[in-house]
């Protein structure tokens, strides 16, 4: 046959295809009316197990593998369509839409903001730039900064969540899971580290470095470079420029930034020492209400899946299937539980999307562990 014969075949079985998808569809959507009626769970496993073995079975040995493919599509697909049905106009949506009724329309100036650590931190400067006015408080943990915001004792929190040459702050998201908040904004900042010492230390002579152990990974290949010395991790690139002051010693450095230099009365020794110029921290703004400024263009959400071969693989089909681009996909143990994972995803979109807040609620209501982390812009 022809290869334009060929073409044309397979255009009528595709159009026969089409016709009997949307029938298919149909009956799954009748199907979903009935559970919903009666309460009953949209997933059956023993009957996609036996479609599955007679689906395999008529197909023949050479495309029995890619029948079942096809057709553990074909229940995603309907699963999908019954948890739309299910969940309605869902919880979640109505909230969303108060939130974009009811927000400001322009993001606020000032506020009381928790930041981790001691002034000059990184998260501090985050602040800054975010709330111009802002009134800071410092704590001594990430733990602390959540515990500020869900008790009403600071109207925002700042908190750094990922670094672009050392990846996740693993700390931050493994304390998502334990507090009830929303992310506001998002701040990425360039970061610039600087040794510095008391005016008159000189390089030679430094035998101590203080520094937050993402900055001495961050400025790993300087460091091997330097003679013997100690290396001393602690709370953050501040608390370190504090220590070099409290020691009063020529012999100990630290790692931080060019605003400590200036805040502590430190001596630049050298600057720019990180791996890379192309080095920088997205920090996020959380809020204990939910709040979706305008120009929101990223979600966050908080996901668990079954533990089971695809289901990471059917979660993620729904997003391409809208087109949506995934920014950020993050997978963290679940305590107590023998290798099971929470997934944390940002995607680019906009909350004004009926699609979006559809897939939303349909996540709400089909997973077993499920959180709305916020709709926000990144500055």
């Amino acid at each position: 046959m022809e290869i334009t014969k060929c073409r044309e075949k397979i255009d009528q079985i595709d159009d026969q295809l089409i016709r009997l998808f949307n029938e298919r569809m149909e009956i799954s959507r009748e199907i979903g009316e009935h559970k919903r009626k009666q309460n009953t769970p949209v997933l059956n496993p023993g009957r996609e197990r036996e479609i599955l073995r007679r689906i395999a079975a008529s197909s023949g040995k050479e495309l029995g593998a890619y029948s079942q493919v096809l057709f553990r599509m074909l229940f995603d697909l309907s699963r999908s369509y019954q948890d739309r049905l299910l969940a309605g106009d869902g919880k979640l949506g109505k909230e969303i839409q108060n939130a974009l009724d009811n927000t400001p329309k322009i993001f606020p100036k000032d506020g009381t903001v928790a930041c981790q650590g001691i002034e000059g931190a990184y998260s501090q400067l985050a602040a800054d730039r975010l709330f111009p006015m802002a009134n800071v408080m410092f704590f001594n943990s990430f733990a602390g900064v959540f515990q500020a915001v869900e008790k009403n004792l600071c109207k925002y929190g700042m908190l750094p969540i990922e670094n672009s040459l050392h990846g996740t702050v693993t700390e931050v998201y493994d304390l998502m899971r334990n507090h009830n908040f929303y992310i506001l904004r998002s701040v990425k900042m360039q970061i610039n580290h600087v040794l510095l010492g008391l005016p008159g230390t000189k390089l030679n002579r430094i035998k101590e470095i203080y520094s937050h152990e993402q900055a001495l990974w961050q400025c790993g290949n300087f460091l091997k470079n330097l003679p013997g010395f100690k290396l001393n991790v602690c709370e953050n690139t501040a608390v370190a420029a504090k220590k070099v002051v409290e020691a009063g010693s020529p012999e100990i450095a630290a790692i931080s930034s060019e605003n400590c230099a200036k805040l502590y009365g430190l001596h630049k020794l050298h600057a720019d020492i990180q791996n890379s110029d192309c080095n920088y921290t997205r920090f996020i703004c959380i809020g204990k209400e939910m709040a979706i400024y305008p120009g929101a263009d990223r979600i966050s959400i908080m996901v668990s899946v079954s533990h089971e071969p695809g289901s990471l693989y059917r979660l993620i089909a729904k997003f391409a299937a809208l087109g949506v681009n995934l920014l950020k996909l993050e997978s963290r143990p679940v305590e107590g539980r023998d290798f099971e994972f929470l997934f944390y995803l940002d995607f680019e979109s906009s909350l004004y999307s009926p699609e979006i807040i559809q897939l939303l609620n349909e996540l709400a209501v089909s997973n077993e562990s499920f959180v709305f982390l916020g709709g926000y812009n990144q500055v």
